[in-house]
C-alpha cells in the first residue's frame, strides 16, 4: 500500500511588508472629487491595512506617508496631507495601543512642524511598550538621505576611533539605517500600477520580492492584501543561490 505523501507545510505570512500607497490623487479625479478626497479615503485605507496585516500575522508594516520630494507638490496639498496626518494620530493612537502595536516612524520627520513632531513623539512612547506587530511610518523620507546619513554617521564613528573602518561591511552599515532593528523586506507592494521605487527603502529592497499591482490605494483592502502574501508565498527566493 502507498504510503500516503507528508502534508504541505503552512505558508509562512512576510514578516516584513512595505507598500508604496500611490494612486489617491487619480482616485479622486476618476470621480471629480479634488485630491483631498482621494488623501482622505487613503487614510481609511491605512487602517483597513493595518488591521488586515495583524490579522495575517505580519510582523512589520511600513507605509511610505509623505516622502521628501513630497514638499514639490502644491501648499495646500501639503498642508492638507499633514492635517491628515494629525487627525490619523488622534484618533488612531487609542487603537494601536489597544491592539498592541508599535508605532515607529522614519524618515526626516523632526523636520515637520513643532506641534507634529510633539504628537508623533507621544504616539511614539506610547506604544513603544507594545508587544504586538510594528506599524512603520515613512515620513519626509528618502532612501538616498538615509544611505547618505548611514555613511556619515559610520564615517563620524570611524573618526573618532569608535570603530574600525575595515570593520564597516553590509551587517554593519544596514544597522546604521532608519530601520537596522526590523525584520529584513520581505514583500514590497505598490499600488496604482506604477513601477518604480520611487526612492523608497532602496538598500532594504535588495531581495525583496516586488508586487505590482493596478489596483488604486484607496480600493486597496483586506482580500488584496491576503492575495499579495499569497502570492508571495509561491514565489521561490533564493537570495542568488540555486
Amino acid at each position: 500500500m502507498a504510503a500516503k505523501p507528508a502534508p504541505e507545510a503552512p505558508l509562512l505570512p512576510p514578516r516584513h511588508v512595505a507598500i508604496i500607497m500611490d494612486g489617491n490623487g487619480r482616485w479622486a479625479k476618476k470621480r471629480m472629487l479634488p485630491r483631498i478626497a482621494g488623501h482622505k479615503q487613503g487614510v481609511e485605507a491605512v487602517r483597513r491595512i493595518t488591521r488586515a496585516a495583524r490579522t495575517l500575522g505580519i510582523e512589520v508594516l511600513t507605509l511610505y506617508a509623505f516622502s521628501s520630494e513630497n514638499w514639490r507638490r502644491p501648499e495646500e496639498e501639503v498642508r492638507d496631507l499633514m492635517g491628515l496626518l494629525r487627525h490619523f494620530l488622534a484618533s488612531e493612537l487609542d487603537e494601536l495601543v489597544s491592539e498592541g502595536i508599535r508605532l515607529r516612524v522614519i524618515g526626516d520627520w523632526r523636520g515637520l512642524s513643532a506641534d507634529l513632531v510633539r504628537m508623533i513623539d507621544g504616539a511614539i512612547a506610547r506604544t513603544a511598550n507594545n508587544p504586538g506587530p510594528t506599524l512603520v511610518i515613512a515620513l519626509n523620507y528618502g532612501a538616498q538621505a538615509e544611505l547618505a546619513a548611514a555613511a556619515r554617521n559610520l564615517a563620524e564613528r570611524a573618526r573618532s576611533g569608535e570603530i574600525d573602518p575595515a570593520s564597516i561591511n553590509e551587517a554593519a552599515f544596514e544597522a546604521a539605517l532608519d530601520t537596522g532593528d526590523l525584520p529584513p523586506l520581505d514583500l514590497l507592494i505598490r499600488t496604482s500600477g506604477e513601477q518604480r521605487l520611487s526612492n523608497f527603502l532602496l538598500w532594504q529592497a535588495a531581495y525583496a520580492e516586488f508586487l505590482f499591482v493596478d489596483t488604486l490605494w484607496p480600493d486597496f483592502d483586506e482580500a488584496a492584501l491576503a492575495a499579495a502574501v499569497d502570492q508571495f508565498g509561491k514565489r521561490q527566493r533564493r537570495f542568488g543561490g540555486l
